[in-house]
């Protein structure tokens, strides 16, 4: 992986309007000189949720260029080279995705749907808010390993280790 240019991230989900938009906007947000995040869904909705929003404009990060899209758009001719690719939900995992050119990395980060949750608003913006701070601690994670002195399959076996590790510790 030994490279200096930006890596390219990719944050899967099913609906792409809430984890991994999450996601896609606090990598760029703590770690945009070394990375690019984008995020998409197999069936994404029509916008992120908006308390997902809401969550990213409290904390300060831009949410100006987020929006929902399919995968569809990263497997086509003309798309940015993918190096890393992330499901965050169980759902994503499991589906067949399309051919990543370039053979990227890939992990599953599983985290708990925070728009699934059901309840007062206040316990809605707490979901939202335990998955920020479990995709926030993965993403620390990531960007601190030594990717410039690493090849493909140890990266791959770091990446992964990192969702396994923190899911069994229960975060």
């Amino acid at each position: 992986m030994a490279d200096s240019q930006k890596h390219n991230v990719l944050f899967l989900c099913t609906h792409n309007s809430a984890r991994s938009i999450l996601a896609e906007a606090i990598l760029n947000d703590i770690a945009g000189d070394r990375f690019m995040a984008y995020s998409a869904g197999s069936h994404p909705g029509s916008q992120p949720n908006p308390l997902a929003i809401d969550l990213l404009r409290s904390r300060e990060i831009p949410v100006d260029n987020l929006r929902s899209k399919t995968w569809d758009e990263f497997a086509a001719e003309g798309a940015p080279h993918i190096d890393f690719i992330f499901t965050v939900c169980d759902n994503a995992a499991g589906e067949v995705c399309p051919i990543w050119p370039g053979h990227p990395a890939k992990a599953h980060w599983g985290i708990p749907d925070p728009s699934s949750v059901q309840g007062t608003d206040e316990e809605k913006r707490k979901a939202f808010l335990t998955a920020f701070i479990q995709l926030r601690k993965r993403i620390d994670l990531f960007v601190n390993l030594p990717l410039d002195k690493v090849d493909r399959l140890e990266a791959q076996e770091q990446i992964q280790n990192i969702g396994t590790t923190l899911s069994a510790k229960g975060e």
